[in-house]
């Protein structure tokens, strides 16, 4: 087994332009969809759920912020013109399309491949050259496999776009690539020069096999993690994607996702009832999970705040909140609400409040601002019928943000907080 390498989401760059807040700035009126290169082959197929069509409906009750919808597209189209031209790039040849991630450990992480795997396939028919990037992507996906399991991705790569620190893979870029496959047989179906949907099948049955532990049937940190391992009964509760395992039941008949998608949600509602009452805030980190499952107790692989709502456990409310308004669930509804209930008073009603740290009893830690922590609670907004004027205040805030082109990663949970918001995001 290789031994992990522990991939922090907190850069001292980044910590230091968010800590100063420069990372808020105002974006220029909306644009359409910038111009592209020629379309690669396959590209010119219409999606079959074009960016904008909002054929997906979210459940019954579910808010959007305030204005004409066509506003709120146009508002995420001009985010993710301003993502594509910072972080998607063909810095390596072959034919590669990677997604850049400067304030991470290594210029090319899994989580920013899943990233735009799964961006790069919503916003087709707003973007005519998103057939391209992803094949682009899915190409560099296969070049990079990791060690441990070849039908996973290896998670990190240096300037070269070389697998380095043991060529071993991080579930969540896993989740999302096999995510991003989905969305692209929806989209295009599997007939091109991607079998889109043998490989998304192929990636989820190695997840299964590799990346989720059979006992207790929650996220492993990745295949490096094996029995006898220290973190084999640790878990990342920003892996907790919900509607991922909805999706990958739908896709491959396999009722074993539905056992991991309940073990899921019973595990973060017993996490937000034992731990955090008051607040309903995750850790970033879950130990002992074959057991009583509990906030890690410090550090167990990334920093001393492993069990705090800290830089890993800042996308919750997004992933979660992404389950709540497309699925209706009771569960994944019940838990978004309790972010949204601490985080709205906890804040007054204004998201300039939001800080980059949290304890699970709702003091700060820190005293940053980033759209990482701020923007995935526009998502959990969504769900509570009493807050549309926070709701709003959220959409301003974010929809008047620009995308900061050294924070890769608060600008990518920012992108896709406002996908799911403004009504676009859908479970394939």
């Amino acid at each position: 087994m290789t031994q992990p390498n522990p991939r922090p989401r907190l850069r001292a760059a980044a910590a230091l332009l968010a800590g100063a807040g420069l990372a808020a700035g105002l974006l220029a009126a909306p644009a359409a969809p910038a111009a592209s290169a020629a379309p690669g082959p396959g590209a010119a197929a219409a999606p079959a759920v074009p960016f904008g069509s909002h054929r997906y409906p979210y459940a019954a009750g579910i808010l959007k912020p305030s204005g004409a919808q066509a506003d709120l597209d146009q508002k995420v189209i001009a985010a993710y013109n301003a993502w594509k031209a910072a972080f998607v790039k063909q810095n390596c040849g072959n034919g590669w399309y990677q997604v850049l991630s400067p304030d991470a450990d290594h210029p090319y992480v899994a989580e920013g491949q899943g990233y735009g795997m799964v961006v790069t396939a919503t916003m087709a028919g707003a973007d005519p050259n998103a057939r391209t990037v992803f094949d682009g992507m899915v190409k560099y996906m296969l070049a990079h496999k990791s060690v441990n399991n070849p039908d996973l991705l290896a998670a990190e790569q240096d300037s070269s776009c070389r697998s380095v620190d043991g060529s071993d893979s991080a579930t969540d870029g896993d989740l999302d690539v096999a995510y991003g496959l989905l969305l692209a047989d929806r989209q295009w179906g599997s007939s091109g020069s991607y079998d889109y949907k043998a490989l998304a099948v192929r990636h989820i049955n190695a997840i299964m096999a590799s990346e989720i532990n059979p006992s207790t049937h929650l996220t492993l940190l990745g295949d490096w993690s094996s029995r006898g391992d220290s973190t084999y009964y640790v878990t990342r509760s920003s892996d907790w994607m919900i509607d991922h395992f909805r999706a990958f039941r739908t896709a491959t008949g396999d009722a074993a996702w539905d056992t991991v998608r309940t073990a899921h949600q019973r595990l973060i509602t017993a996490q937000q009832s034992g731990y955090a009452p008051n607040t309903g805030l995750l850790a970033d980190f879950v130990v002992n999970t074959n057991g009583t499952a509990k906030p890690a107790p410090g550090k167990v692989l990334e920093s001393a705040n492993d069990g705090d709502y800290s830089w890993n456990a800042c996308r919750d409310p997004w992933r979660i909140g992404a389950d709540a308004v497309t699925s209706g669930d009771a569960a994944s509804l019940a838990s978004a609400r309790r972010l949204n209930t601490w985080v709205k008073a906890k804040t007054g009603g204004s998201p300039a409040n939001i800080v980059s740290g949290y304890h699970l009893n709702g003091s700060a830690f820190d005293s940053g601002h980033d759209m990482a922590f701020t923007a995935p609670f526009v998502v959990t907004a969504m769900t509570d019928p009493g807050s549309q004027a926070w709701l709003d205040a959220l959409w301003t805030k974010l929809a008047a943000t620009a995308v900061d082109s050294s924070l890769y990663y608060g600008s990518s949970v920012q992108l896709q907080s406002m996908i799911v918001a403004s009504g676009n995001y859908w479970v394939p």
